[in-house]
């Protein structure tokens, strides 16, 4: 069973092929590539939503033909297509979504529109998946878990009895943590996207220099408004010379708040597994400090791979692939949904 998958929620553009057997024996990633706009978009301090969509046009095409070549397989011999149907930006999710129902109906084959965040969700499970064409994935059982997704649109819980059966244990009420990241960035002056260049000066700088707001701790919700309000109003008051010790206190901030409230959640649902995906999830400190407190606390921890962090067609495809092998798949007539929610 070969699916290919369209993710075209923000910025990226990224196409994937992946050949499945079944549930319990692994797949092919026969194809994955990715088109960044970073670069476009770093001059406006931010995502340009027209600049997002006329980019996805121009490489949608091209990055399809480069996944055909190099999974050596003609469009007819994929089962289905699927892409990212939502949360997004509209114009954005609008290419990949109409690209993929257009091959869906011009070769027959079955459509899926898959949650973005259920990508996310699900791609630690992507167990020891490789970028490089022609790798074999083994992927682990889906068990129960409790997951952290922070990203910079979104920070939220979810409690995973199963494919599909998720609870929201909590979300952000203002700010997501990588939002929160790339604010404090452009203040800073670091430039698009701040969060990697945060925890770049962070490196050399004492995480216990400024003491910095943690906001709802009491709450399985997250806030991070006021951290960043915070840090605006200190700026004017430093020197020159606080700049690592500032991104590296209001790192170790956020990551604290991250962690405390994941392990205080995966304690109250009474799970052994804490998983995590999103792009902040590349960010080193809060993998190490995550990863430390679930071993402290007797807990397995499982992160998704650095390059399945970011946005890929990659994780799209593994949750079509999982979705198809359970008897699902979505109506031409499915319309994106730039708000969409994950099924709760």
């Amino acid at each position: 069973m070969t699916v290919l998958a369209l993710e075209t929620s923000c910025d990226e553009t990224a196409v994937a092929i992946l050949r499945g057997r079944n549930r319990h024996s692994g797949s092919e990633l026969l194809a994955s590539a990715v088109a960044s706009q970073i670069a476009e978009h770093a001059k406006y301090g931010g995502i340009v939503p027209e600049i997002a969509s006329r980019n996805h046009l121009v490489h949608a095409p091209r990055l399809l033909e480069r996944a055909a070549r190099d999974a050596k397989i003609n469009m007819s011999e994929v089962d289905a297509f699927a892409a990212t149907s939502g949360p997004g930006l509209a114009s954005s999710l609008m290419i990949g979504a109409s690209v993929a129902k257009g091959l869906a109906i011009g070769f027959g084959k079955p459509y899926l529109a898959i949650n973005h965040l259920e990508g996310h969700l699900l791609s630690p499970f992507f167990g020891s998946a490789s970028h490089r064409e022609g790798v074999t994935n083994g992927y682990g059982e889906l068990k129960p878990n409790v997951s952290l997704i922070v990203s910079g649109g979104h920070t939220m819980s979810i409690r995973v009895h199963s494919l599909g059966n998720y609870q929201l244990i909590g979300r952000t009420v203002d700010d997501a943590a990588g939002e929160a990241f790339d604010k404090v960035g452009k203040m800073l002056g670091l430039g698009y996207p701040g969060g990697p260049e945060i925890e770049k000066r962070a490196r050399a700088g004492d995480p216990g220099r400024f003491d910095l707001p943690q906001s709802m701790l009491d709450s399985e919700n997250f806030s991070f408004s006021g951290l960043k309000t915070a840090v605006r109003y200190l700026l004017p008051k430093l020197h020159e010379d606080f700049l690592a010790d500032l991104c590296a206190s209001f790192q170790q901030a956020v990551v604290e708040v991250l962690v405390r409230k994941t392990i205080a959640a995966a304690q109250k649902y009474d799970v052994d597994l804490v998983t995590m995906s999103g792009g902040v999830s590349c960010n080193r400190e809060l993998r190490r400090q995550l990863g430390d407190a679930c071993g402290r606390e007797g807990l397995e921890f499982k992160g998704a791979e650095a390059w399945l962090c970011t946005d890929n067609a990659a994780m799209i495809a593994f949750v079509a692939l999982l979705r198809l092998q359970a008897g699902f798949e979505s109506e031409l007539t499915e319309e994106i949904d730039p708000n969409l929610p994950l099924a709760l």
